[in-house]
């Protein structure tokens, strides 16, 4: 039971993480682009990082709504979500690049803001677990 506490904190702790690192690396990325990049590519940077970003938070409000209880919804459910926001997405991307309103690049990277989070997440957490084992 305390190991299922213990996987749950430390969900909630990686969660709350990339929710903050996410915006905040957006914002990252945003300001140093208006820095150093074209306005294509910045209009890039901001559009994914947009993109990906609410995304990440839709899904998350999705699966907080859908499996608490007392109205747990059908995976089936979850899933048309899904995929049709990442069909929206995809149509998105798509209009943006085909249209040349931003640079490709620009746009991978605001789209990497959350890779980005997560990974920086998951090295924190590891940190502190290893941290937390030498300690012991």
């Amino acid at each position: 039971m305390a190991a299922d506490l213990d996987k749950t904190e430390i969900q909630q702790r990686i969660l709350t993480f990339v929710t903050w690192a996410n915006w905040l690396l957006f914002a990252g990325a945003s300001v140093a682009g208006l820095l150093i990049a074209t306005p294509e590519m910045v209009i890039g940077i901001v559009c994914g990082g947009l993109i990906v970003t609410v995304n990440f938070h839709l899904l998350s409000r999705t699966l907080k709504k859908s499996l608490a209880p007392p109205c747990i919804q059908s995976h089936n459910i979850i899933l048309a979500k899904y995929y049709l926001r990442f069909t929206v997405s995809g149509v998105i991307i798509f209009i943006l690049i085909a249209g040349h309103f931003v640079h490709p690049l620009g746009l991978f990277i605001g789209l990497s803001v959350v890779v980005a989070s997560i990974m920086m997440a998951t090295v924190r957490e590891i940190t502190k677990l290893l941290f937390f084992k030498e300690a012991m």
